[in-house]
C-alpha cells in the first residue's frame, strides 16, 4: 500500500470516529508503528489531523472557524508552491489577474513575479505587500480596499464596489473547502460576498486549493463547482475527489510535487 493510500485510510478512520490510536491503525493497515506515526505526522503537517499521545484526533471542524493567515501559512507548503507554479503557467504577459486572499493565492503571487506586464487586482494585504516590495516597472497592482478579516482579506461593500466595475482575464481563487454538494465555501460570510464579486469580474476562474480542502465545508457557499474553469490541486486528492472534480469542473489539473 502506497503512503498516500495509507494516509487516506488513516484520515477516514479519524474522521469516522473522531480519532484513532496508533495500535488500531497498525492493525488496520498491516504496517509498523513507526510507519503509522510517520503518516500521522505527515497528515498533521498538512493540517488534516491533530497529533496526540498514542494517535491522532480530528480537528474541530466547525463551519465558521477561520484560522489566521500566519496559522495557515505553515500548512501544505510544498503543495501550495507546486499549485502556484501550475497557476502561473496559465498567465500570459500583459494579462490582467485577480487574486483572492489566502495562503495559496499568496504563493501564486510569488510565482507571478516573473511574468511581465501584468495588472494584478487583489483584496489580499499580504499579496499586495509582496507585489509592492518586489515592484516591477511593467506591473500594476490594484488593492481593493475594505475591512480586514483574520485571513488578511479586505472585504465588505467598499471591496465589492471596487470589483463591480472591473473585468480581468483570470481570477485565482483560494477556498476554505470544496465539496461536490456545497461547492466552494468560506467560513466568513462577508468574505464570501466579496469573493462572489471577484468571480463576477473574471473571464476565467481558476481555483487553487491543496487536497486537504476536499470535502471541507465552510459556513458560506461562494460558487458551484461547475462555475470553475480550471481547478488546480495536488496528488494527495483521493480518487473519489479526482472523479468528482473532473466531472464537475471545466478542467482538473494535478500539480506535480517535487521528488523527495
Amino acid at each position: 500500500m502506497l503512503a498516500r493510500q495509507r494516509q487516506e485510510r488513516i484520515l477516514e478512520a479519524v474522521r469516522a470516529h473522531g480519532g484513532a490510536r496508533v495500535s488500531e491503525l497498525v492493525g488496520l493497515l498491516g504496517v509498523s508503528e513507526m510507519t503509522v506515526r510517520r503518516d500521522i505526522a505527515t497528515l498533521a503537517d498538512r493540517g488534516l489531523v491533530a497529533r496526540v499521545h498514542g494517535g491522532a484526533t480530528a480537528l474541530d471542524g466547525r463551519s465558521a472557524d477561520e484560522p489566521g493567515f500566519q496559522a495557515k501559512s505553515a500548512m501544505a507548503l510544498v503543495e501550495k508552491r507546486a499549485i502556484a507554479r501550475v497557476a502561473a503557467g496559465l498567465v500570459q504577459p500583459g494579462d490582467s489577474v485577480a487574486l483572492s486572499a489566502g495562503t495559496t493565492t499568496f504563493a501564486v503571487a510569488e510565482a507571478l513575479l516573473g511574468v511581465p506586464g501584468l495588472t494584478v487586482v487583489t483584496n489580499s494585504l499580504p499579496a499586495a505587500r509582496l507585489l509592492h516590495d518586489n515592484a516591477r516597472e511593467d506591473q500594476t497592482v490594484v488593492l481593493t480596499g475594505g475591512e480586514r478579516t483574520p485571513s488578511d482579506a479586505l472585504v465588505g461593500p467598499v471591496a465589492v464596489a471596487a470589483l463591480r466595475v472591473l473585468h480581468v482575464d483570470w481570477l485565482f481563487l483560494g477556498v476554505h473547502g470544496m465539496d461536490e454538494e456545497a461547492g466552494l465555501t468560506t467560513p466568513n460570510l462577508v468574505e464570501g460576498e466579496t469573493n462572489r464579486a471577484l468571480l463576477a469580474s473574471a473571464r476565467q476562474v481558476a481555483v487553487v486549493a491543496d487536497s486537504s480542502k476536499w470535502r471541507v465545508v465552510g459556513l458560506c457557499s461562494m460558487a458551484a463547482l461547475d462555475e470553475v474553469d480550471v481547478l488546480i490541486t495536488d496528488s494527495g486528492l483521493p480518487d473519489v475527489g479526482q472523479r468528482e472534480l473532473s466531472a464537475r469542473t471545466g478542467r482538473l489539473v494535478i500539480a506535480p510535487l517535487p521528488t523527495p
